[in-house]
């Protein structure tokens, strides 16, 4: 993965404060956030539905004016370079907002043809194959599936070769397949060096895929740091008892542990490995005369992490 010193994307003090409509209160959807994303990253912009993530992503590209604060992308100061700024990055939008009477290759041309990108320079041909529609270039828009829909925004916001591709919700609704030709390209282009910045609401997916992760809410950064640091901040394990399908009274356990039997028969314990160590979760398991036939421990996943941070 390239990495350069240099942060593909600069936010700082960054605010939008949306005028009141229908004799409402004005809406303040970011508060001062500061944010830096690590060029060459694959980093995920995290937070509840209404935390400011897709403000955030229309500010970088340019289709929200902000209210306060300072953006720079890929080097360049939105206010002085805007030009530049908005060269240097591509969005993938959630919304399917595609012209029904153009073929896919006459959206990747004037695509193309909008950023100032010459004829000798496209890349339309690869586009169209990387997402796999060559087969349906010259076809309608509106006869596309969704999910062709959502392989064609891809592949707009790749025409301009840009440093930083940024990918709203992009596998929200859509099938195993699409899914994993998406991922596929994404983790080409990053290996090519290319900055990708995702937001979603599947945790697995960002867990999978992300170096680092942010997590805003209401407007305000609550966390950023690497996948891994941000997994280990949960002090939280589950030790998992398979007890050959016999079912006991639960056992006294050591304080800051607890149990529950699960659907399938198993025993699984909570605890935090900080306080509580397994081997003594298990002697107390065993002196309750409640049989063992398999262990296993299950480490919490960033869904756990994104509950507890963003609660209340």
């Amino acid at each position: 993965m390239t990495q350069t010193d240099r942060p593909a994307i600069e936010i700082a003090g960054l605010s939008k404060t949306y005028a009141a409509q229908g004799g409402g209160a004005p809406k303040q959807a970011l508060k001062a956030l500061d944010l830096q994303v690590p060029a060459g990253s694959i980093f995920g912009l995290l937070g509840p539905n209404g935390a400011g993530k897709s403000t955030t992503i229309n500010i970088l590209a340019g289709l929200v004016n902000k209210t306060a604060g300072k953006v720079r992308i890929w080097g360049f100061d939105q206010d002085v370079n805007p030009r530049q700024s908005r060269a240097a990055i591509g969005v993938m939008p959630q919304e399917l907002n595609i012209d029904p009477f153009f073929t896919p290759r006459g959206s990747l041309e004037v695509q193309a043809g909008l950023y100032g990108v010459p004829k000798s320079e496209r890349w339309t041909d690869e586009l169209l194959e990387m997402v796999d529609l060559t087969a349906q270039a010259s076809a309608y828009a509106r006869t596309l599936s969704g999910g062709m829909k959502r392989r064609l925004l891809l592949a707009k916001a790749l025409v301009h070769r840009p440093r930083i591709l940024v990918l709203d919700e992009p596998t929200a609704g859509v099938d195993i397949g699409l899914r994993e030709m998406l991922w596929t390209n994404i983790r080409r282009l990053n290996a090519e060096g290319m900055t990708i910045i995702l937001t979603t609401h599947y945790l697995q997916e960002a867990e999978a895929m992300c170096d680092e992760i942010a997590i805003i809410n209401h407007g305000e950064l609550i966390v950023r740091d690497k996948t891994e640091a941000l997994l280990g901040r949960m002090d939280s394990k589950t030790l998992v008892i398979d007890t050959g399908g016999a079912r006991h009274d639960t056992p006294p356990l050591p304080d800051g542990a607890r149990a529950e039997w699960r659907d399938d028969g198993q025993l699984a314990i909570s605890y935090p490995p900080s306080r509580v160590r397994a081997d003594a979760l298990i002697d107390a398991v065993r002196g309750a005369g409640v049989p063992i036939a398999d262990v296993a421990t299950e480490a919490p996943h960033l869904e756990d992490v994104f509950v507890e941070l963003t609660k209340g």
